[in-house]
């Protein structure tokens, strides 16, 4: 099923419609503020495992969770430090994924995390709304591996198909440039992969931050 979610009425329909189906374990497909991410239940192992799939990779790459306040990193990690609360308090929402230490408390399966769990949330008024009726959800790039990030629910359906139970509309993302994926779970922070927030941006809130290795 697609939904035009610039029609009030079929993003209401959609919303309930994604719901329902990822509270089944199936994926459904939704416009962020970067690209379109694929989306599944974090607390299925399941539903995850289903997405991995889709997208044609394994277990050693675990998808980042999405959430709708940041208030909720707290319900998902441990040992934030005071300047990454800050840093988050800043930017979200925004195109800012970081990794922290994971809740010993949580029973999902995510895949080979080490412990450690990758949380953003984004600038994307349906994925916003979505996830205030869902909780966190296991997102990653609607795209199989080796294959760009849809920009549009159109590419995103050329490369994953029936695989998705239900695909919302948002139109081209208005950027196309994935999130920075900032690792703050060991002694010194580093950049994992530059996106759109840029490393001096970090460093307002942390100077001893590392780039990515591509750009040292």
């Amino acid at each position: 099923m697609k939904f035009d979610c610039s029609v009030d009425d079929e993003l209401d329909r959609g919303l309930l419609a994604a719901q329902a189906a990822l509270e089944e374990g199936k994926l459904v497909v939704l416009p962020t503020d970067t690209v379109y991410g694929l989306a599944a239940d974090a607390f299925s192992p399941a539903a995850v495992r289903n997405l991995l799939a889709a997208k044609g990779r394994g277990r050693d790459m675990p998808p980042p969770v999405l959430v709708g306040a940041p208030t909720t990193l707290d319900a998902l990690a441990v040992d934030i430090p005071s300047w990454l609360r800050s840093t988050v308090e800043a930017l979200w929402p925004g195109p800012l994924t970081v990794i922290c230490h994971q809740q010993p408390s949580l029973t999902w399966d995510l895949g080979d995390t080490h412990n450690t769990v990758a949380v953003r949330m984004p600038a994307d008024r349906r994925a916003l709304a979505l996830l205030k009726q869902t909780g966190p959800l296991a997102v990653s790039s609607a795209n199989t591996t080796g294959q760009p990030a849809a920009q549009t629910v159109e590419e995103a359906e050329d490369m994953l198909g029936g695989r998705v139970a239900v695909y919302l509309d948002g139109g081209p993302t208005s950027s196309g440039v994935p999130s920075t994926i900032l690792d703050a779970t060991g002694s010194t922070p580093r950049i994992l992969r530059q996106g759109a927030v840029p490393l001096d941006a970090l460093h307002a809130f942390n100077n001893t931050i590392e780039p990515a290795e591509d750009d040292a």
